[in-house]
């Protein structure tokens, strides 16, 4: 099939083609629409299968005056015709009982229309020249991101529709607010930019409920009642992830899962773009909800790309467009949701001798909790069930009458390498483990900063709880100076001590931030607490 382009000039000759049974995309204040004759059944099937649109996902009925109104329902609540004083035309969709004119197949079966009256000039001038209502859901492949520029449209559905028009890019966003009527309450079934604080301006607070399905979806058993409410929308290819919580949190949540993925890309806040260690795409400033849900279907479709594997985006909450905003992203996401930890992780470690101590008591004296790795591994050496089965089926010799000889055990590894490297294998896990459940209970407090002092931080796979790393280094002949003084070695077994460590370049390469400690001691607590000051306004 040929898709013909229309320009703004030429909406009489697309209305001619809606007339005619065909289908045209046509922009409107929300998203562009896929448009067909609401009076004719055969043109809305076409609308599914060109969309791949399941046939129990209803229809939206567009017109471009009230009289069209009363000829599509009956029974139209007095409730009804208020809102739509004051919200139409514009971004709202009510569903009513249908007259029998409107066939079923527009309606899915149901016995209610979704009835809106967009503002947007074209669509009022489409309906106008078509000389019926326009059913139209957005004008997407099913499944994916709305378009709100005709480009999206034409990558869509080029040779599968009759026409599209050229008229810009969508102003709002998302789609309609879609509420219904029920037991004389306007409740929200598909929450857009009309908010439900609008709404209540009109009907008062105590008449406006939400629908469960908005902030869950609904079960394969439930029969959607508007457009959006069962199927997962809205999605690129790659999974999303919809993180949810204060925006650092949010920001530190996405970086600690996307750090070390080639494959991630995150959506997130202004303020925060450059915290994350990927492809980012800002989609305005914490709280303005109306940029947000301007930017988010454009934003979801840049990342439909075959080299984006997986997408961490930051959530707004549940107030005014907020809703609507946060609404898209989960179902994206297909309700996978996260909710952003509060605590902020530290990763501390360094090269022997360099005085990773010092900045660790420097930290904790400015109210840091600090976890000692190295005390978590030899606590859990004495008393972790677990840990200490999965050593014995490993190191049978270390044990004696079912006890662990730690000697004994270092004698086994210590004189060979891949028996070193098989230890650390199986304690790792159980390491990553104790410290996820002492982080949880430290965020279940209230804390709000903790270091991880972890002389193996990255070689034990602990960074990728943390959301800060910090290294510690020094000059070699510091080093060997502190480890004399505080091992009474002599300078060659001290200097052979450093040469078996990390050269300090690993750490350099590694770590957000670094410490060279060759002065004083109160050098390195002063350049701690100006680490700490960054973590914490980051």
């Amino acid at each position: 099939m040929k898709t013909i382009i229309y320009s703004m000039d030429e909406i009489e000759q697309a209305g001619a083609v809606i007339r005619a049974g065909g289908l045209v995309a046509f922009p409107t204040e929300t998203v562009y629409g896929l448009g067909a004759n609401a009076l004719d059944a055969d043109a809305a099937r076409r609308i599914f299968a060109a969309k791949g649109r399941p046939q129990d996902n209803p229809l939206i009925a567009h017109i471009a005056d009230l009289a069209m109104l009363d000829e599509l329902c009956h029974d139209i609540p007095d409730t009804a015709r208020r809102i739509a004083e004051r919200f139409w035309p514009g971004p709202l969709t009510m569903a009513l009982p249908k007259r029998a004119v409107v066939p079923d197949t527009v309606t899915a079966g149901l016995q209610t229309v979704g009835i809106r009256f967009p503002s947007h000039p074209v669509a009022q001038a489409l309906i106008r020249a078509a000389g019926v209502p326009i059913a139209a859901p957005s004008a997407n492949r099913s499944g994916k991101p709305s378009p709100t520029t005709f480009a999206h449209v034409f990558a869509d559905m080029n040779g599968r529709i009759d026409g599209i028009i050229d008229g810009g890019n969508a102003e709002v966003g998302v789609e309609s607010t879609f509420i219904e009527f029920v037991n004389g309450k306007v409740r929200i079934l598909r929450p857009g930019y009309i908010t439900p604080e609008d709404l209540a301006e009109v009907v008062g607070a105590e008449n406006v409920e939400i629908d469960g399905a908005v902030l869950r979806g609904l079960s394969e058993n439930e029969h959607p009642r508007s457009p959006g409410m069962k199927y997962r929308h809205y999605a690129p290819s790659a999974p999303v992830i919809a993180v949810l919580g204060a925006n650092g949190d949010c920001a530190r949540e996405i970086r600690r899962g996307v750090r070390g993925h080639t494959g991630a890309a995150a959506i997130v806040c202004d303020e925060y773009v450059d915290l994350i260690p990927c492809e980012t795409l800002r989609v305005g400033r914490y709280g303005d909800y109306a940029a947000q849900a301007h930017r988010l279907f454009d934003a979801l479709r840049e990342l439909d790309r075959p080299d984006v594997e997986i997408i961490y985006a930051q959530c707004p909450d549940d107030r005014g467009v907020g809703l609507a905003v946060a609404n898209r992203l989960k179902r994206a996401a297909g309700f996978h949701v996260v909710n952003a930890r509060h605590l902020t992780v530290l990763g501390l470690t360094g090269s022997t001798g360099a005085g990773k101590g010092v900045v660790s008591h420097a930290l904790a004296d400015a109210g840091a909790k600090i976890i000692d790795c190295d005390a978590v591994y030899h606590e859990m050496l004495a008393h972790d069930a677990a840990m200490l089965a999965d050593l014995q089926a490993e190191f049978p010799a270390a044990f004696e009458e079912g006890r662990l000889d730690r000697k004994a055990l270092g004698r086994i590894v210590f004189r060979d390498s891949a028996k070193l490297e098989r230890l650390n294998a199986v304690v790792h896990p159980h390491i990553r483990r104790h410290i996820a459940a002492l982080l949880d209970e430290l965020e279940t407090q209230g804390t709000a900063l903790a270091v991880l002092d972890a002389p193996t931080l990255f070689e034990s796979g602990a960074d990728q709880t943390c959301d800060f790393t910090l290294g510690v280094t020094a000059d070699p002949d510091v080093r060997v100076a502190r480890i004399m003084a505080r091992d009474g070695l002599d300078a060659d077994y001290a200097a052979l001590r450093i040469r078996a460590g990390k050269p300090d370049g690993y750490y350099s390469a590694k770590c957000d931030f670094m410490i060279e400690n060759n002065g004083a001691p109160e050098d390195a607590e002063c350049a701690a607490r100006a680490v700490l000051k960054k973590v914490i306004l980051q």
